[in-house]
């Protein structure tokens, strides 16, 4: 055994002083012990699902695909080629649905950081789907691949977010053909985490299976063990569109997990009562899982929810409204009728700055996704201006919630020691605690410290500048980029990966 010296005992501590408090927060997958919070009454429950399969069977839905209305003719639905539209009946949509696992296990590069998806597990998802990015340096801009690279390593720095999503700003500044090549080089390369892909049709969702193989040992390795997950969506109402079945039928093949997720704003893509709304995606998403499970059965699938109501002054999307919760906990409750994880959204908003308006809003969502039991919270960090912008300070603001909730479900140990009989009897009436033995060997530990939030009085804090949560995010994300340290990969890996995506590249431009 090797006895640390002194001089190591104080290299140990200038390096813990070197690292931010966001880098010393341990990686781990959260599990939920709380039971969930059901909004709906058993025979609400069920007539939601009711109207759901009527929908299915009496209204039908849009699928503008051949092969996916080749597949839906095969199994039993009617099917009007020339409308491109099908009916399903529900005893085809529930026996394809019972198909799919109830959890499943995602690798990431780094085997320490796999995840378990279902049951009580739950996964912090960085944002995705953004047009621009913004910081308080350079202000809102269309994104680019520098800024694709930058959020990477925030999110690899930063352990409270389990899954980096390659769509985290959309490269605006690369021929749109060859986006998804340098994404996909980008998280494979930049961090070690867990990922998620893109599904724009099948040619892209191909690569991005080429890319994963390479990565992670060959197409039939990434079949029996899945290391990405893919969000589908449909077109609301009632229609899955081109890209979204190729990229669902193509990644189904591939055994890699779909995230299949009906966007509705009621009001406007569904009638305006929160109860249809949620019918109708019900019925949107049975739909498409079902047709993963007729491609593959037996392949990974999440149930997504992303239902909120329409701002009807505005016609906007509202996002971190008391509908949009009611929504999540409907969701989670229909996605466990079924057997299936489910996939809701944590750190939604409609404010154009990191500001208050934006703290509040998505502590909206993320409260009820884990209050519902989601498994798969998308959007849990960095998410700004109704999904438009990816916000380097929002996304520090965000991390120091996600932590919060990180440190309240591990729990507080109840024991003879924790209890502290002894101590409250030696100090006694009218005492303090803070001398005490008990006190000295655990303040260092025993609370959570945090990252964002400002503990100073106002003498102390009006010399440092009177800085905001905005701006001491900024601070920290610059910190953690200059202490960013690229996790190892395989040097033939990653030369058959750069190899992939620049012929792939010259292929496609």
């Amino acid at each position: 055994m090797t006895t640390r010296t002194a001089s190591d005992r104080r290299a140990a501590r200038r390096e813990q002083r070197r690292r931010s408090p966001i880098e010393q927060l341990p990686f781990r997958q959260l599990s939920n012990w709380l039971p969930p919070v059901e909004m709906l009454a058993p025979d609400q429950l069920e007539q939601i699902h009711d109207t759901s399969m009527r929908i299915l069977e009496e209204i039908g839905l849009d699928f503008l695909d051949a092969e996916a209305l080749d597949i839906w003719e095969r199994a039993g639905a009617k099917v009007d080629r020339s409308a491109q539209h099908a009916w399903i009946d529900r005893g085809i949509v529930l026996e394809a649905v019972g198909k799919a696992p109830h959890e499943f296990t995602l690798r990431a590069r780094n085997p320490a950081k796999n995840l378990r998806i279902g049951g009580n597990n739950i996964v912090f998802v960085s944002t995705s789907g953004t047009a621009f990015a913004s910081d308080l340096d350079s202000g809102r801009r269309p994104g680019t691949l520098a800024d694709v690279h930058t959020l990477a390593k925030l999110v690899h720095m930063c352990n409270p977010i389990h899954v980096l999503e390659s769509q985290i700003t959309e490269p605006q500044d690369l021929p749109v053909q060859v986006r998804h090549l340098e994404r996909g080089r980008a998280i494979f390369t930049l961090s070690d985490k867990v990922v998620a892909q893109a599904a724009h049709g099948r040619s892209v969702a191909a690569d991005c299976l080429a890319m994963a193989a390479i990565v992670f040992g060959g197409a039939e390795a990434l079949r029996r063990e899945p290391a990405f997950a893919a969000i589908v969506n449909a077109n609301s109402p009632l229609r899955w569109d081109t890209s979204m079945l190729g990229g669902l039928i193509t990644y189904a093949r591939g055994g890699q997990p779909l995230v299949v997720t009906p966007f509705i704003l009621a009001g406007a893509m569904s009638p305006i009562t929160m109860a249809a709304a949620v019918a109708q995606q019900n019925a949107e998403a049975l739909a498409a899982i079902a047709l993963t499970q007729l491609v593959n059965p037996g392949v990974p699938v999440i149930y997504g929810g992303f239902t909120t109501n329409t701002d009807m002054t505005s016609g906007s999307p509202a996002f971190g409204t008391p509908e949009g919760a009611w929504a999540f906990f409907a969701g989670a409750q229909l996605a466990r009728r079924y057997g299936l994880p489910y996939r809701g959204s944590g750190g939604l908003n409609t404010a154009k700055t990191p500001d208050a308006q934006a703290a509040f809003e998505s502590q909206w969502c993320l409260w009820p996704t884990v209050m519902s039991h989601t498994n798969w919270v998308q959007h849990a960090a960095g998410w700004l201006e109704s999904g438009l912008v990816a916000s380097f300070e929002k996304l520090i603001l965000d991390v120091e919630g996600l932590a919060m909730m990180q440190h309240l479900l591990g729990g507080v140990e109840v024991s003879a020691d924790t209890l502290a009989f002894e101590s409250i009897k030696a100090v006694g009436p009218g005492g303090h605690h803070f001398g005490t033995e008990h006190t000295a060997a655990r303040y260092q530990s025993e609370f959570y410290r945090p990252i964002i939030g400002d503990r100073l009085n106002i003498g102390q804090w009006e010399e440092a500048g009177r800085p905001d949560a905005a701006q001491r995010a900024n601070r920290i994300w610059k910190e953690l980029l200059q202490n960013y340290e690229r996790p190892p990969i395989d040097p033939g890996v990653e030369q058959e990966l750069n190899e992939f995506v620049d012929r792939r590249a010259r292929e496609l431009v």
